[in-house]
């Protein structure tokens, strides 16, 4: 596994996988309407102002891409970022990919960046997920109850953090 900046020819491929109703079941747009280029281009930071969000393809050893990781609204002040992955060939699901892409931005984040915080909030039911994420040291501190809406109906979300100390007091 390895991760690379995305870029403009990746958006038709970004777009499919956030259009694809197994994938969208899992983000935050089950909801909203479909994807289009143009929105995934200002999601993903390929605009001209360039938000502070940082996001890598994930790729496999052979160069086939099968989702994207970023860290999203960094703040350099508070030094803090929220996590943000999706791993859109459902034929990589629960390969351990999605671990390898966390540990890899983490190490980024807290190492490179000097961040002191990451945190995440995904669906409550997402037990694939959250498995990886407490296998790269996230902890629970809470759930927002009625956070979204999937297919219009609530759903609750659990929030997810790990900090600078505990992540390279684990020896990652």
């Amino acid at each position: 596994m390895r991760l690379r900046a995305v870029e403009e020819a990746d958006l038709p491929l970004l777009v499919r996988w956030m259009n694809d109703p197994e994938v969208r079941h899992w983000l935050h747009h089950s909801d909203r309407p479909d994807a289009t280029v143009e929105s995934v281009r200002g999601r993903f930071g390929l605009t001209e102002e360039r938000f502070p969000n940082l996001v890598w393809l994930i790729e496999m050893r052979e160069g086939r891409p099968v989702g994207h990781v970023g860290l999203l609204q960094v703040d350099p002040h508070h030094k803090r970022a929220e996590l943000a992955i999706s791993i859109g060939e459902k034929d990589c699901w629960s390969r351990g990919l999605g671990t390898d892409a966390v540990r890899t931005v983490l190490r980024h984040g807290f190492e490179d960046l000097g961040l002191r915080r990451v945190d995440l909030h995904t669906d409550a039911d997402n037990a694939r997920g959250i498995r990886c994420y407490e296998k790269c040291g996230f902890v629970r501190e809470g759930v927002m109850r009625a956070r979204r809406l999937r297919y219009g109906e609530p759903l609750d979300m659990v929030l997810m953090a790990v900090l600078s100390d505990e992540w390279l007091g684990r020896g990652e």
